[in-house]
């Protein structure tokens, strides 16, 4: 009896080690995005801090474009935040990459669902546990 219970419990400490794998950790922020009604754009503030990220979450259709903006706000670093925009149900491949695309990206988007906005530092801010401040600003036409 006693070998059965500590059996389950390695598996069970088994199981959790692979379900918080770093592919499988979840944002430590996740914001839904909801527009006022007749608007079509938004904006957010944040801060992020070292390697933590935020998460964006936007519903859209097939065939609209979003464009989305980041600017910052104040730093205690070098001031470089970037965001990707991931599809619905990906598995972190973005379809617009911020750290070779810039701090602008406008696209047409290839399926409804809800879109991630994933706003994160690289670099020395992020090796340093520098602080950025931003500005998220979000259209969808």
């Amino acid at each position: 009896m006693i070998g059965d219970l500590r059996a389950l419990a390695i598996l069970a400490v088994a199981a959790t080690s692979v379900s918080v794998s770093p592919g499988t950790v979840a944002a430590q922020s996740r914001t839904a995005i909801h527009f006022e009604h007749g608007n079509d754009n938004g904006a957010a503030r944040g801060a992020i801090t070292g390697k933590e990220y935020a998460d964006y979450v936007l519903g859209a259709q097939k065939g609209q474009t979003m464009s989305v903006a980041i600017a910052i706000d104040s730093t205690d670093g070098d001031g470089t935040i970037y965001f990707n925009i991931l599809p619905p149900e990906s598995d972190n491949v973005a379809i617009f990459n911020g750290s070779t695309s810039g701090d602008f990206g406008s696209i047409k988007l290839p399926q409804s669902g809800d879109y991630t906005i994933r706003v994160y530092l690289m670099g020395n801010d992020a090796d340093t546990r520098k602080t950025v401040h931003y500005t998220l600003s979000m259209t969808i036409m």
